[in-house]
């Protein structure tokens, strides 16, 4: 398999003479061996009439018409192997008038106007058509009815009957026709001769593209044989150029090679569904790679079979830098975290050194000492609480994972949701839309169940008097996830409530933690919703409901297998 194609290389492929649908010189060849076939069979039919006989003269015509005809043809052949050009139109139409003289010749000498070889000049006409345009294919009718009437009339001595015009007639008429044919028949060589220039021309073209990129590209057909690897897909799978040869079948090599590959295109071949981003592993060189893979179905219909190419490429650095990034992020979520937290204990703290330091000084009013204790005790309470909280959300973590009736553990949520004061006794709405069956996740339910919660409970609060939430859980292919899960396939869960929205800066702060904007609220509950689903490799999207409201969408990776 060839690395890269230079310019020179170009150039000498496409200086190649091009086949097309009418080519002169492949014409030409068949009208020489048709000429001296018919002329050598002519003087072996001469030679053998004439046995017996002491009448010499149809040998000698016929011996000497093709000694001529062979000399003609075997300049014309080497003139025409030796030229680089295309035969030039008077080169064409000497070949012409030389097989116009030579069925002539023929004609009068099996009979004339009775000869069985007349129709061959309709053979003549053809092949005028074909080599030359329109009018040289009646040029060849003319002469050929003209030759052959003065052969009939004058050199024969026949009579210009009804018979003799019809045939000069039909030279006429069939030599327009195949003129016009043969025009045509040209013209729409020439069009696919430029075709398939331009077609060759794109694919030494794509050829090259591919040929130079950096990233590996692979074909296979519905039946999992290589169709394609360019050099650079062999370099970053480990393999040889020229080792995998079209025809093989990879998809089990593949696997062994970078695992998962044969199978995300097993499938995609199967499904006939692209994978958008897959990554896996190889080990080349004793290192280990990261390839990021992508998938493309071409479906033929009837026309042919279809095939799935993957593109990959090293993604090793970008992980690292990847790794890297979040690593930083957290650093300064840390460092935001504990600013946000200094800033909540700081307000109680205020509170309670300020009351001790009345208390300490010796309040007499009674009721003023217990204003001044309680006040203690509350600050002491709500600090205690915020820090609770605060442990609980810090050490919001995974600690098992295992099969997870998603849709089962969000209908549990809708029920436990209505019957919340908040809900209950503003009259709020909670409807619930969820897939029949089971919706199987990999997960930790108690974390999920508390996310959920937490998201529709934020969905109820901030709905007003009589308001609505509404919960839709659909299953959707991993190629309409904006984001995480890496998965063929995810599941979908939409709350939507009819409260006022949420503005763009502060949806830029939603899931930060401490930060909300509903009065007595601590800022945890989505930040909790963000850390649960982050968790669970997935993605949590806030937007504006399409009637009004706020509308918060979650994806988790469903379970391959269910």
């Amino acid at each position: 398999m060839p690395a890269t194609l230079g310019v020179g290389t170009l150039r000498a492929m496409d200086s190649r003479p091009r086949s097309s649908l009418l080519d002169p010189r492949e014409v030409l060849r068949w009208v020489f061996l048709g000429r001296l076939t018919l002329l050598a069979a002519i003087v072996i039919g001469a030679i053998v009439g004439s046995a017996g006989t002491s009448d010499g003269s149809a040998v000698l015509v016929a011996t000497v018409t093709l000694g001529i005809a062979l000399v003609f043809t075997a300049g014309s052949w080497f003139w025409l192997q030796r030229g680089a050009r295309a035969p030039r139109r008077r080169f064409l139409a000497a070949q012409v008038v030389v097989d116009v003289v030579a069925v002539t010749i023929v004609v009068h000498l099996t009979g004339g106007p009775t000869s069985d070889f007349a129709p061959v000049y309709i053979l003549v006409i053809a092949e005028a058509a074909l080599l030359l345009p329109l009018p040289g294919g009646v040029f060849a009718g003319v002469l050929s009815s003209l030759l052959f009437g003065v052969d009939a009339i004058l050199v024969q001595q026949g009579d210009v009957d009804g018979a003799l015009a019809l045939q000069i007639a039909l030279f006429t008429a069939v030599a327009v026709a195949i003129g016009i044919l043969g025009d045509r028949l040209r013209r729409t060589g020439l069009r696919l001769g430029a075709v398939e220039s331009a077609l060759e021309q794109l694919r030494l073209d794509t050829s090259v593209i591919l040929d130079t990129l950096a990233t590996g590209v692979l074909t296979v057909d519905d039946r999992g044989y290589l169709m394609y690897l360019n050099p650079a897909g062999a370099r970053l799978l480990g393999v040889e150029e020229g080792a995998w040869q079209g025809g093989q079948a990879v998809m089990a090599r593949l696997d062994v090679i970078a695992p998962g590959f044969g199978g995300v295109l097993r499938r995609s071949v199967e499904e006939g569904v692209p994978e958008r981003r897959f990554k896996t592993h190889v080990e080349r060189d004793g290192r280990r790679f990261t390839l990021g893979v992508s998938t493309t179905v071409m479906d033929r219909g009837l026309e042919g079979p279809h095939s799935a190419t993957a593109l990959f490429q090293d993604i090793t650095d970008q992980e690292a830098l990847t790794l890297l990034t979040r690593r930083a992020d957290r650093l300064g979520a840390v460092a935001e975290l504990s600013a946000s937290l200094a800033h909540e204990i700081k307000n109680p703290l205020a509170s309670i050194r300020s009351a001790v330091e009345q208390l300490g000084r010796g309040v007499r009013e009674p009721g003023d000492r217990e204003v001044l204790e309680r006040l203690v005790l509350n600050e002491s309470d709500r600090l205690s609480r915020l820090l609770s909280e605060f442990l609980d959300f810090s050490g919001l973590r995974m600690t098992r994972q295992e099969p997870v009736d998603f849709g089962q553990l969000v209908g549990r949520v809708a029920d436990v949701v209505r019957q919340h004061p908040d809900a209950r006794d503003r009259g709020v709405e909670v409807t619930c839309e969820r897939p029949e069956g089971r919706a199987v996740l990999p997960g930790d339910e108690d974390l999920l169940h508390r996310a959920v919660f937490n998201l529709v409970l934020n969905a109820v609060q901030f709905s007003g008097d009589a308001g609505r939430v509404e919960i839709e859980l659909r299953r959707v292919p991993g190629r309409e996830v904006p984001g995480p899960p890496d998965a063929s396939s995810a599941w979908r869960l939409r709350v939507r409530d009819s409260g006022p929205g949420i503005s763009p800066d502060d949806a830029q702060r939603i899931f930060d933690p401490f930060f909300t904007t509903r009065h007595g609220g601590n800022g945890l509950g989505l930040a909790v919703v963000h850390r649960a689903v982050e968790a669970h490799e997935g993605a949590v999207l806030v937007g504006d409901a399409p009637s009004g409201g706020a509308e918060f969408t979650l994806f988790l990776p469903a379970e391959d297998r269910e």
